[in-house]
């Protein structure tokens, strides 16, 4: 037996399956107990376990404890995130910075206040010295996320007072971790090219008068060079990434560490481990990869009738992965629409005109169009909308980023809303969070050894 992680692993198909056995639940257990599943009501909505200034999303009312959909709206601080995009835009500026600052610090930067902030995060970019070659080149790792997880941990050791959890001290080390993200990602990717793919090694400085969005660009491409619109429609990204209020797993999960009394980095990382997964940070790779086998199984892309048969088949379970999902499509809370995905398939259309991809805009369009007229045909007229995964994809690939680099891409913009969850749970709240379990096992005797 080839002993790959230095033992015989054959002696775990024993003992796997007994751990299975007895860790498995009965479902009829979580309806005896009224166990609020996922933390969410018999409706569907959230259990409220906390109050948050920071963010909110709403997608529907509660009307007699039945869910009546309305349009999506993504709120920051107050504001309604609409409304920040057109700001910047019409100034032909670029945003993340600046909603940056006010997920933060709770309100909108005046022009000197938001220069003197983009230079704060500017001369922050660099990563400490030794970080580079002693952390990220010489443990590289085949997930990106993995090396953004292991980079935001050792940053401790590299932080002369890393415990402080005042607020002075703790927004200084979310300052830091914001600004260094983007070399966090950027040189895990080139590792991992590198050392798992065979190809060269690109090392590019981040530049302090740079946008967050220009230097993410600026880092993982070889020639350095990009496009205002590609900037412009990853800074959009970004903003849209930034904070979706307290509920969602990633933020929830900074919450619950916080709340301990440990350190910034213990609690971002943590966060960053909850975004890992493929149910929170990894939709729009799945996304991608339905796209790719829709592609694959139609001839002519603009046949409605083909096209939608097909999509029947996915919900049928009978075509792509068998789940029965046509992913990018729905969400927890939104109905009527998701007011990032529609801010974002603008931006999308735009650059499909300049890369030459408008007949591939155009597939993504048809599927939502169709799969929005099926739910509501099938379930008693359903409101489902295009979530922002469903475009952000295609966007990152228009943009020639790596499928490695997505999540990690959602992470360096989610990091301050992150932050700001953190203080706002340090400032308000110095209980504890320790929900409640029910055991359901059965009181069994002690067997002496011998006796087994």
């Amino acid at each position: 037996m080839v002993k790959e992680y230095g033992f015989d692993i054959s002696i775990l198909d024993k003992y796997s399956g007994l751990a299975e056995k007895n860790n498995k639940i009965e479902a009829e257990y979580y309806s005896m107990y009224n166990v609020k599943r996922g933390l969410r009501n018999s409706n569907g909505t959230g259990v409220l376990v906390g109050l948050t200034k920071v963010g909110d999303v709403t997608g529907y009312i509660i009307e007699n404890d039945v869910k009546v959909p309305t349009e999506g709206k993504l709120i920051y601080r107050g504001i309604d995130v609409e409304k920040i995009v057109e700001g910047f835009q019409q100034e032909k500026r670029f945003g993340f910075e600046e909603v940056s600052y006010l997920l933060l610090f709770g309100e909108l930067p005046c022009k000197k206040e938001l220069q003197e902030f983009k230079e704060l995060l500017g001369s922050c970019r660099t990563l400490p010295e030794g970080f580079l070659e002693d952390m990220i080149l010489r443990a590289p790792s085949k997930d990106i996320m993995n090396k953004l997880e292991r980079s935001v941990l050792v940053s401790y050791s590299y932080d002369p007072n890393p415990d402080d959890i005042s607020i002075n001290n703790v927004l200084r080390q979310s300052i830091e971790l914001m600004s260094r993200f983007p070399a966090m990602i950027a040189y895990g990717y080139q590792a991992k090219a590198h050392y798992y793919s065979g190809k060269s090694l690109f090392i590019h400085s981040p530049l302090p008068e740079l946008s967050t969005a220009e230097n993410i660009l600026h880092m993982i491409r070889n020639d350095n060079g990009y496009t205002s619109t590609e900037a412009e429609i990853l800074d959009l990204s970004m903003v849209l990434h930034a904070e979706h209020g307290g509920g969602n797993n990633s933020t929830f999960a900074t919450h619950v560490v916080s709340s301990t009394g440990t350190d910034t980095y213990s609690a971002i990382a943590a966060a960053v481990g909850a975004l890992k997964g493929p149910k929170h940070g990894g939709a729009n790779i799945k996304v991608m990869e339905m796209i790719a086998d829709i592609k694959d199984n139609i001839r002519k892309w603009d046949n409605r009738e083909e096209l939608e048969n097909y999509l029947r088949k996915i919900l049928r379970k009978d075509a792509f992965d068998g789940s029965g999902l046509i992913y990018g499509m729905g969400h927890a809370v939104y109905t009527i629409s998701d007011p990032r995905a529609e801010l974002l398939k603008k931006k999308a259309k735009e650059l499909a005109a300049e890369k030459n991809r408008m007949e591939e805009y155009e597939l993504y369009r048809s599927i939502e169009e169709i799969t929005k007229c099926i739910f509501a045909e099938a379930e008693a007229n359903r409101k489902i909308a295009a979530n922002v995964d469903f475009y952000s994809g295609f966007v990152y690939d228009m943009l020639n980023i790596p499928q490695e680099l997505y999540t990690p891409l959602f992470a360096t913009a989610r990091i301050p809303g992150w932050c700001a969850h953190r203080i706002e749970q340090l400032a308000s709240e110095p209980k504890i969070i320790r929900p409640a379990y029910r055991s359901v096992k059965e009181e069994e005797h002690y067997c002496e050894l011998d006796k087994r």
